[in-house]
């Protein structure tokens, strides 16, 4: 990857860690990773909303330089939204990163392009960096249908953006398949659709804004198959699930240039 894409490894903690298994984990975390690798990667986790005051609290108090991100937030600033969190909420809590249409958001919750849209907008209106999830089911990709697929969410999540403001933000491939199953995307396929994303971006926003934006692979990543994936030159981080929630096996993947 171009030296001035710096790689994103972001955990995705899910519906996992209570607020005192949050400070565990990365009170371990804290110690696995030295100052070393902070200087080649930027490292972001995402807890659960209840989870974040403790670890903003955590990570600021220990002057540790691991960015705070969000699951998901809506798109409104504030209203009779009932169970819902909002952008400015988030940010004076100082996230960085907030996850937008994972696949268990728009599979599980019904999320659509436009209202994924719509958040990755109010993400950026706070002053905070979205992850726009993109990715396609098995019998797409079997069927030849995830171009198409990934195409519409890519174009539906970035289109009312400026080219400058694209350039700043993260895509995550999540092949919807791999996720918590164990199977993984050859790095040969994921380079082939992360490449796909950047060539889309560059026809909707231009080369300088396909050329900065940084674009994750998601999808059962561990250790063992994250130097490869990054090895891959369209590749700029990792959006990891189950093993983000071990500090052991989360450092390794964010140490993989060491494996």
């Amino acid at each position: 990857m171009p030296a001035e894409r710096k790689p994103l490894i972001s955990g995705n903690w899910k519906m996992n860690l209570n607020h005192f298994e949050a400070t565990a984990t990365l009170d371990k975390l804290r110690y696995l990773l030295a100052k070393d690798d902070y200087e080649v990667v930027d490292v972001s986790v995402h807890p659960p909303f209840t989870d974040i005051r403790t670890v903003q609290t955590f990570l600021e108090s220990e002057k540790v330089p691991i960015a705070i991100g969000a699951q998901n937030c809506h798109w409104e600033d504030k209203g009779a939204y009932t169970g819902e969190v909002a952008p400015p909420m988030l940010a004076k809590l100082n996230v960085a990163y907030v996850i937008v249409g994972h696949s268990e958001r728009r599979e599980i919750f019904g999320e659509t392009d436009v209202e994924v849209g719509r958040k990755v907008k109010a993400v950026f209106t706070h002053g905070m960096t979205p992850i726009l999830c993109c990715g396609e089911t098995l019998e797409e990709r079997e069927g030849e249908a995830h171009h198409g697929k990934i195409t519409g969410q890519v174009h539906a999540g970035i289109e009312v953006l400026t080219a400058e403001q694209v350039a700043t933000m993260v895509i995550a491939y999540e092949p919807i398949w791999a996720i918590g199953t164990g199977r993984t995307a050859s790095a040969d396929d994921a380079q082939e659709v992360c490449g796909w994303i950047r060539a889309k971006v560059a026809d909707m926003k231009g080369a300088d804004a396909a050329a900065a934006v940084r674009i994750q692979y998601g999808g059962s990543v561990k250790a063992a198959n994250a130097a490869e994936l990054m090895g891959q030159p369209d590749i700029d981080g990792a959006l990891v699930g189950g093993a983000a929630l071990d500090p052991d096996e989360f450092a390794k993947i964010v140490q993989f240039r060491l494996a």
